[in-house]
C-alpha cells in the first residue's frame, strides 16, 4: 500500500503543470439573459349553493392553502360610529361558535394554522393559512370566526381598553399624529377617508355589543362576499369542503339584505397650505405632502406607477437620492399613490432632522416641480423594468397570490386584469408621464403637514413662503386627553 501511495505521489509531482485559467475581462459587462416570461394566474370564478362567489387558483407544489373571505364593507361604512368596522373585526377572532377566546386560540395553535380577521377602508376579511392536511378542521374554525362570532361582553371590554390605550400612545408617536392630520387636511373631516378607521376613545366608548353584532349581521351576506382559495388542490377536492363550511346550510342567503354603502369622490385640495402640528421637544420633523390622487380603476394606473417609481417609489428614486443620498436630511424619502375604490391620496413623505426642516421642504417642492419636466429615456426604462420584473414576486406564495386575486374583486376589476400588466407598464412613454404628472402632481395645490417643534423651526418654515401656515397642538388633532 505504501509503495502504491509513493507511486501516485511521484506521478502527480512529475505531471505537466495544469493550464492557467484565462483572466476575466473586467472591462466588459456580461450580457444579460432574456427575462423569463411570467404568466400570472387567472382565478376561476365558481359559486357555492348560496351564491357565494369563489375565486379559485390551483397552485401545485407546497401542500398549503390560503382561504380568504372578503366582505365589501369596511370603515367607510362606519357612519357616525367611528371605529365600528375595525372593532367588529377585532372581536370576531376573540371567541366564536362554542369556543371562547382562549379555547379558540388554543384550537388555532393546536392545528398549526394562521387564522385572523381584520378591517380595511372597504373590506372585512377573515384569512386562513393552513396545511392541506388540516384543511377540514381549519375551515370549520374559519367558518365559526366569520359567521358565528360571539362578541362576548368581557372580550369587548378587554379589546376596547387595549384599543383606547393604543390610541393614547399615538400622542407620543409623531408619525401617527402626522397620518391623522394628513388625512384630515386632504379629505376633510366629513369624508370617510378623512376620519380614522380606528375610532377615538369617545366613539369606542359608545359602541355596544349590539352595535357590533348588528354591523356584522348587515355586512356578512353571501351576495356581498367572495371566497378566495389558493392552494395545492383541485376544485373537485375543494368544493365539498367549502360547501360544508360556507354553503347554504351553514350560511343561507337572505332576500333584500343590505350591501355596503357607496362613498362620494373626494374634492381636490385647494391652494398649497401648511398644517404644522407643534410637538415640543420633538427629535425630528415628520413631513407629509400630498393631494387627491386616483382610483384603482383609472386608465392612468400603469403610467402613475411608473411616474411614482421615478419620483419616490424606489431606493434610487429622485426624492431618496436628494434628501438621503445627496443632502443627508433623512434616512429615506418616498412617495406613493394609494389607489382605492374612489380616488385615494398621493403622498410624499420623510422624517428629517429638526434643523433641516425648512431646507427639506424646499427640496420636496423642487422634486415635485421637476417631475413635471420631460423624463430622460434611461430613467424611464429603469422604472419600467423595476415594475415589470418585480411584478411576479407576490405570486410566489399562496398568501401573496390570494391577496392579489382578492384585490381585483374588491376593486371591481376583471380576474384577468394582471395578464396585461407587464405589457402596459412597458408601453408607458415619456409623453404619458408628462400627461399624468401635469394632471396629478401640482406642487401649487398640495396639503403640507409637518409634525415637529414649532419653537425651533417655525420661523424658518414661515419664511419659505410656501403658503398659509396653521399651527395646531396634538390635542387639536387627536382630541383632548380623556
Amino acid at each position: 500500500m505504501r509503495a502504491l501511495f509513493l507511486a501516485v505521489l511521484f506521478a502527480g509531482a512529475t505531471a505537466a503543470p495544469a493550464a492557467q485559467p484565462t483572466a476575466p475581462d473586467w472591462g466588459t459587462r456580461p450580457a444579460l439573459a432574456e427575462a423569463p416570461v411570467f404568466v400570472p394566474p387567472v382565478a376561476e370564478t365558481r359559486a357555492l349553493s348560496n351564491g357565494l362567489r369563489v375565486l379559485f387558483v390551483e397552485k401545485p407544489g407546497v401542500p398549503l392553502a390560503q382561504v380568504n373571505l372578503l366582505v365589501r364593507a369596511g370603515s367607510v361604512d362606519d357612519g357616525a360610529q367611528d371605529g365600528l368596522a375595525s372593532l367588529t373585526a377585532d372581536l370576531m377572532d376573540e371567541g366564536a361558535g362554542d369556543l371562547d377566546a382562549l379555547a379558540l386560540a388554543d384550537a388555532i395553535d393546536f392545528l398549526g394554522i394562521g387564522l385572523s380577521a381584520g378591517a380595511g377602508l372597504h373590506s372585512l376579511q377573515v384569512r386562513l393559512h393552513t396545511p392541506l392536511s388540516k384543511l377540514d378542521d381549519a375551515l370549520a374554525l374559519m367558518a365559526d370566526v366569520a359567521l358565528r362570532p360571539t362578541f362576548a361582553q368581557a372580550d369587548l371590554d378587554r379589546v376596547r381598553t387595549s384599543r383606547v390605550t393604543a390610541l393614547e400612545q399615538r400622542r407620543d408617536e409623531a408619525r401617527s399624529i402626522a397620518s391623522v392630520a394628513f388625512d384630515r387636511a386632504v379629505f376633510g373631516p366629513d369624508h370617510p377617508y378623512g376620519r380614522s378607521g380606528d375610532g377615538t376613545p369617545a366613539s369606542l366608548a359608545d359602541l355596544s355589543r349590539d352595535d357590533l353584532a348588528a354591523f356584522h349581521d348587515r355586512a356578512f351576506e353571501p351576495d356581498n362576499a367572495a371566497l378566495v382559495v389558493v392552494g395545492a388542490l383541485t376544485w373537485e377536492a375543494a368544493e365539498p369542503r367549502l360547501e360544508a363550511a360556507f354553503g347554504s346550510e351553514a350560511w343561507p342567503a337572505r332576500q333584500g339584505a343590505a350591501s355596503a354603502m357607496g362613498i362620494a369622490e373626494p374634492a381636490q385640495v385647494g391652494p398649497r397650505a401648511i398644517t404644522f402640528v407643534d410637538k415640543p421637544g420633538a427629535a425630528q420633523s415628520v413631513i407629509r405632502i400630498g393631494r387627491i390622487g386616483a382610483a384603482r380603476s383609472t386608465p392612468d394606473y400603469e403610467a402613475l406607477l411608473v411616474l411614482n417609481t421615478i419620483l419616490g417609489g424606489s431606493f434610487t428614486s429622485r426624492l431618496n437620492q436628494n434628501l438621503r443620498e445627496r443632502n443627508g436630511y433623512s434616512y429615506g424619502a418616498r412617495s406613493s399613490f394609494d389607489f382605492r375604490t374612489v380616488s385615494g391620496p398621493f403622498l410624499a413623505y420623510a422624517d428629517v432632522q429638526t434643523d433641516v426642516t425648512a431646507p427639506a421642504l424646499t427640496e420636496f417642492v423642487h422634486e415635485l416641480t421637476a417631475i413635471r419636466e420631460p423624463v430622460p429615456a434611461d430613467e424611464l426604462a429603469k422604472a419600467r423594468d423595476n415594475l415589470a420584473l418585480s411584478f411576479p414576486e407576490p405570486f410566489a406564495t399562496v398568501a401573496g397570490t390570494a391577496a392579489m386575486v382578492g384585490a381585483l374583486w374588491l376593486d371591481g376589476l376583471p380576474p384577468d386584469t394582471y395578464a396585461t400588466y407587464a405589457t402596459a407598464v412597458r408601453a408607458v412613454t415619456a409623453d404619458d408621464l408628462a400627461r399624468v404628472a401635469a394632471r396629478y402632481i401640482d406642487p401649487d395645490r398640495m396639503a403640507i403637514v409637518v409634525v415637529g417643534d414649532w419653537s425651533v423651526v417655525g420661523d424658518e418654515v414661515q419664511a419659505l413662503g410656501l403658503g398659509p401656515v396653521e399651527v395646531l397642538s396634538v390635542e387639536d388633532v387627536l382630541g383632548p386627553m380623556p
